[in-house]
């Protein structure tokens, strides 16, 4: 059987005191890539912030690269967080500082010492991406898919198992975002990295076809077949 990245069993998702998403049951493995589709408003963020344990799972069993969602506290949430990569729309770079020192901060958070070893990994992730070159550059010197680049070399600091991506895609124009997409397929097959991307664009999904898993009414729908809206 192959390795599990994540699995959620009879999982009820709560947001403050109001269950969005009742009896979830998923499991993902290594390597795969997911969409996570569904209207606004039906629980695809709520899910996403329960496996990076932004919210707590109190209903259920929950795992994700080993941690036990039930067991989380706020001192053992850091270290989920350095097993797994996460993407967002907005990118949320820091705007005083260049590429490779946004990347450096991140490293030095996490534990990181030697500088060595911090700068062989910022020129390691930097290449995956694409972006050697542009590591002296400020976020506002990059072009929005540069970002989104810099975003996801971020995101491969910790060599994660699995990356969650929030609409990684939502802020960029169609060519940027294939490029994107090429990325981000590449990233999950050739190294093997799991990841559950939330998107509501199905343009994107029709272009780039993989197991999807949809919020609907409450629940959680596994390789849902999506109609077009």
């Amino acid at each position: 059987m192959a390795e599990k990245i994540l699995e959620l069993k009879n999982a009820n998702i709560y947001q403050g005191k109001s269950m969005v998403l009742q009896d979830v049951n998923i499991r993902v493995e290594k390597g795969e890539f997911v969409f996570l589709v569904g209207k606004t408003g039906t629980g695809k963020s709520s899910l996403l912030k329960t496996l990076y344990g932004e919210l707590q799972l109190t209903e259920g069993e929950g795992d994700v690269v080993g941690f036990d969602l039930k067991q989380l506290t706020w001192k053992t949430v850091p270290f989920l967080r350095r097993n797994i990569g996460i993407v967002f729309q907005d990118f949320q770079l820091l705007n005083d500082r260049n590429v490779q020192d946004n990347l450096r901060f991140v490293l030095s958070a996490t534990g990181w010492k030697d500088q060595q070893l911090i700068e062989d990994k910022i020129n390691d992730v930097l290449d995956k991406v694409g972006l050697r070159t542009k590591g002296f550059k400020y976020p506002f010197e990059l072009s929005g898919g540069e970002q989104q680049r810099v975003d996801i070399a971020r995101a491969l600091l910790n060599s994660p198992k699995l990356i969650l991506a929030d609409e990684p895609t939502g802020n960029l124009d169609p060519e940027t975002t294939d490029e994107i997409m090429n990325l981000l397929f590449h990233i999950s097959r050739d190294f093997a990295t799991t990841i559950v991307m939330a998107t509501h664009d199905y343009i994107v999904i029709n272009k780039f076809p993989a197991r999807m898993i949809k919020t609907e009414k409450g629940k959680v729908l596994d390789n849902a077949t999506i109609s077009m809206q």
